[in-house]
């Protein structure tokens, strides 16, 4: 949807007045704000109409007309620094104080992307070391609505030991990364919500392009929830487009994992569905594959988990600026959310370093790039193994093989070089492989630079979740 018709939208819902007597910019334009670096800078706001409006900045100036008792101003690509003072005139006139210029990000998802640093694992630490002038923080309510929104009501913080507690700590240790090193100022923007699905996080406009999602729309309008599709897309995405920002970070899936067939088309529709909006091109979108849950089974069975996870691999490969952190080995058995919170941020910042930055730094975990089937076992050959494949000095664990049957049992595996040869006596001919193929993946196989690979198949049997809505 365009920013026009989502203005449209909300002064039908009465969210923001077409009609403002003086000069407001958008609260994300407050005190303490991050603007993003070298590339054009949208401002936005509301005024009376035919007011003349200008806006300032480092040096920049940029004018508008308000219409409809609205306005807009385009800065051209400002340098990483400050602080600066943001000045919008008009009738009156409005500064916001202490804004700096650097790195953007939108960090989204649902509990394990909301869940916050007190209550993660080193707490005390990342609390003790949160202070810093460079990083700031902003969280956006969490709530429904069913038309988008232009406005919602933010402020940003400045990280340190009395704002940080509360704030997501994925998104936060992600930030602390980049801002080590990358060295410029970085903006967080948290924008989560525990227990949702991704079509609460995507527009109507989108679902109702593909055929296979329109079924969401026509599911009761159940306002309570904040689950409902488009619903949170409507109150906590579209009140920032079109911040200007250098990509996503998102953690979802587990409210989504028994539909994981259909999510292979819903994930990619929704990140397709941001990048329209915010009229910024394929910007970077990182996401991480669900962790490890649930009780250890010891021999093979289908999963939903492990059909999402393949659902969140193939979104990786398919859909352009994209990546995935894997987190296989920081899951816990019996909570849906590990405490361990600061490698998710950090693995997701080292893609964002490769993919956003061009910073030539290992990122990604071993993926698989061919497979071979030989008479009696099956080789598979590994990409981004930085150095070569390893297991720890252990015995390859969460491979599976199955013959003609598709009857999968466990298998054995020796590591060689960027290969994996995988066999097993009771399978005399095999067809096909799954790694790590369960709710909780038993796995140790990892690269050089210390990343895990991803669960994968080299099957293409139908998944258990194929006809479940």
């Amino acid at each position: 949807m365009r920013k026009t018709a989502l203005v449209a939208a909300a002064a039908l819902a009465g969210s923001v007045p077409l009609a403002q007597a003086e000069v407001r910019p958008n609260p994300l334009f407050s005190d303490n704000a991050v603007l993003q670096q070298g590339r054009e800078v949208p401002v936005w706001g509301t005024a009376r109409s035919g007011e003349k409006i200008t806006v300032e900045i480092a040096g920049q100036r940029a004018t508008a007309t308000a219409e409809q008792g609205r306005w807009m101003v385009h800065l051209k690509p400002l340098r990483a620094g400050g602080p600066h003072v943001l000045t919008i005139r008009g009738d009156n006139t409005v500064r916001a104080r202490n804004v700096l210029v650097g790195d953007v990000w939108i960090c989204s998802g649902q509990s394990n992307m909301q869940w916050p640093v007190s209550a993660s694992a080193n707490a005390q630490e990342m609390i003790a070391s949160s202070a810093d002038p460079q990083l700031r923080l902003l969280t956006v309510p969490r709530e429904g609505a069913d038309i988008p929104r232009t406005e919602v009501a933010v402020k940003w913080d400045i990280a340190g030991p009395s704002t940080v507690p509360g704030f997501s700590a994925v998104a936060f240790a992600f930030g602390q990364h980049l801002r080590k090193h990358r060295r410029v100022p970085v903006g967080l923007i948290n924008t989560s919500y525990g227990g949702t699905p991704a079509e609460a996080w995507t527009s109507r406009e989108a679902l109702r392009a593909v055929p296979e999602l329109t079924h969401y729309l026509l599911q009761g309008n159940r306002r309570n929830d904040p689950g409902r599709p488009t619903a949170l897309y409507n109150a906590m995405i579209a009140p920032l487009i079109p911040y200007a920002i250098s990509g996503a970070i998102w953690y979802q899936g587990e409210s989504n994992a028994d539909r994981a067939w259909e999510y292979r088309t819903l994930f990619p529709t929704m990140i397709q569905n941001w990048r329209r909006d915010w009229g910024q091109g394929d910007f970077p979108f990182l996401f991480v594959q669900l962790a490890p849950f649930m009780k250890i089974q010891p021999e093979p069975m289908e999963s939903a988990w492990a059909e999402l996870r393949d659902a969140q691999l193939y979104t990786s490969q398919t859909v352009p600026n994209t990546a995935m952190a894997v987190i296989v080995d920081v899951g816990d058995e019996t909570d849906i959310h590990p405490k361990a919170k600061q490698p998710v941020g950090e693995r997701q910042a080292l893609a964002a370093r490769a993919l956003a930055y061009g910073e030539h730094i290992p990122w990604s975990g071993p993926v698989v790039a061919g497979v071979q089937r030989l008479r009696d076992r099956i080789r598979i050959r590994f990409k981004h193994t930085y150095g070569g494949l390893t297991t720890g000095g252990q015995e390859p664990a969460g491979f599976t093989i199955a013959g003609a049957n598709g009857r999968f049992r466990n298998a054995r595996a020796l590591v060689h070089g960027d290969t994996v040869t995988v066999w097993s006596e009771n399978v005399p001919r095999p067809r096909e492989v799954r790694y790590g193929w369960a709710n909780y993946p038993v796995v140790n196989l990892r690269n050089g630079a210390g990343l895990y690979a991803s669960p994968f198949r080299t099957d293409r049997r139908p998944y258990t979740t194929m006809a479940r809505r």
